[in-house]
């Protein structure tokens, strides 16, 4: 009995074990699920708002709201085309495409990075053809963006790229001063018009299966105890029939064993 408990006491452990794991992968899909509401919530609420001036959603600190993102920005001033940049390996019409990315010297003096779209790649892999953005002063909407992280990887690009829309990095290769590097700006339009690059599709508000794997998780919790639990109903049941069945045998062993003497003292006696 007591190697049983603790059989079943092992059972119980890997089943608590397996629990915890499972609330925590729940929580983090629960958390998940959050964060895209949030994220939908922001382009429901900025994505075809009226443009605010630059000044009035990036202020003198440079910093951005999170709440901005999304935000249409107006800017007015003249774009530094010798400065370009372009990303490299951006997914775009089922290919690694390159964004390009133009410093914009608006009229409060900061530099600001604007997205003007994007090009397929060449067929050595090299960027195509590039349109040039309006010279002279341009009215330009853009919605804002944050910044985007290096590689963990430390993976570069060749001279006139970068491996991400790192804005400290952009100010660095550009060697522009007052670059706002909080934020950039997706083209929605310009006035006067250049000839256009690919554009941005609008976000989807598909929310995801963050929330049925989060509820997947805890089932797998329940089932992992209930699992146990009919292991351990089955042994009992079938320990409680075995000790039920010995004492049968052990009779019917006795009575054959009455019957074989039996016929030996008849067969004596004949």
């Amino acid at each position: 009995m007591s190697s049983r408990l603790v059989r079943w006491s092992v059972y119980v452990l890997v089943a608590a074990l397996f629990a915890v794991a499972c609330a925590y992968l729940s929580h983090w899909q629960f958390d998940r699920n959050e964060e895209r509401s949030r994220q939908i919530a922001l382009v429901e609420k900025n994505y075809d708002a009226d443009p605010v001036p630059l000044a009035d959603a990036i202020g003198a600190d440079g910093a951005l709201d999170p709440s901005d993102e999304w935000l249409p920005v107006a800017l007015r001033g003249t774009y530094l085309a010798d400065q370009q940049v372009l990303a490299r390996n951006r997914p775009h019409g089922g290919t690694s495409a390159f964004e390009v990315l133009v410093p914009f010297r608006d009229e409060d003096g900061r530099v600001f990075v604007v997205d003007r779209g994007w090009v397929p790649p060449a067929e050595d892999s090299s960027p195509s053809a590039v349109p040039a953005p309006p010279s002279g002063e341009v009215t330009v909407i853009v919605r804002l963006r944050p910044g985007e992280q290096l590689p963990p990887s430390g993976r570069g690009a060749p001279d006139g790229q970068v491996p991400t829309i790192n804005l400290p990095l952009i100010a660095q290769q550009t060697g522009l001063e007052d670059v706002i590097t909080s934020a950039y700006g997706q083209l929605v339009s310009e006035d006067p018009p250049a000839e256009a690059l690919g554009g941005f599709d609008k976000p989807t508000e598909d929310p995801g299966p963050h929330l049925s794997y989060a509820i997947q998780w805890i089932l797998f919790a329940i089932m992992g105890f209930a699992f146990i639990g009919y292991i351990i109903r089955t042994e009992i049941a079938k320990a409680k029939e075995d000790a039920e069945g010995r004492p049968a045998r052990a009779s019917k062993r006795r009575r054959d064993k009455d019957a074989e003497t039996e016929d030996a003292l008849l067969d004596s006696v004949r």
